[in-house]
């Protein structure tokens, strides 16, 4: 990958981030991402010390997305449509899919970054609100729903994004109504 900016920075994290989503953090070493763009491994360590540097600083944005997330989802009632909520979640979820297809190809480098655990608190905390209830079986209707737009986005990574939000939101629509 030719230099295009004088963000290396920048540069790394676009590099890192698709290599991490084809191959895994594990299996992706600092080496192969300073080749990919040209430059060698000690400019790479002058902008991060460290893989997991790297890593959290691309959980980051993630993060921040769920921390907007969460609070547009506090002012949602459970009786109000979901759609726009569920639309918005998927966006989100489009938004980070190759972060997410890193995350799901190296479980356990997901399961030892900090940010992770701040991530499912706040999943948890949306699928509350979402069903308006702490009731276990309630919950699991939520996490049908949100964990299966989170899904799509990473099983169908190059599909158009129009095509999967209108099935996986009509799905996640589906998972949340009660059967009564």
């Amino acid at each position: 990958m030719p230099r295009l900016n004088a963000d290396t920075r920048a540069e790394i994290r676009a590099a890192a981030l698709e290599l991490f989503a084809q191959r895994g953090f594990v299996r992706t070493s600092l080496r192969e991402i300073a080749e990919q763009l040209g430059i060698t491994k000690a400019a790479l360590y002058y902008h991060f010390s460290s893989k997991g540097e790297l890593i959290s600083e691309l959980v980051a944005p993630l993060v921040e997305d769920l921390e907007t997330f969460q609070k547009r989802a506090a002012e949602y009632s459970a009786g109000d449509d979901p759609r726009p909520l569920l639309e918005t979640y998927f966006d989100l979820c489009h938004r980070h899919r190759m972060l997410f297809l890193g995350l799901v190809q190296d479980a356990g480098v997901a399961a030892e970054l900090e940010a992770l655990t701040t991530i499912i608190h706040k999943r948890t905390e949306v699928d509350a609100v979402l069903v308006g209830s702490t009731e276990p079986a309630d919950l699991v209707r939520a996490t049908v729903a949100l964990g299966g737009l989170q899904d799509c986005v990473v099983i169908f990574p190059d599909e158009p994004a129009e095509v999967i939000k209108e099935a996986a939101v009509g799905a996640a629509l589906r998972a949340l109504i009660l059967d009564r």
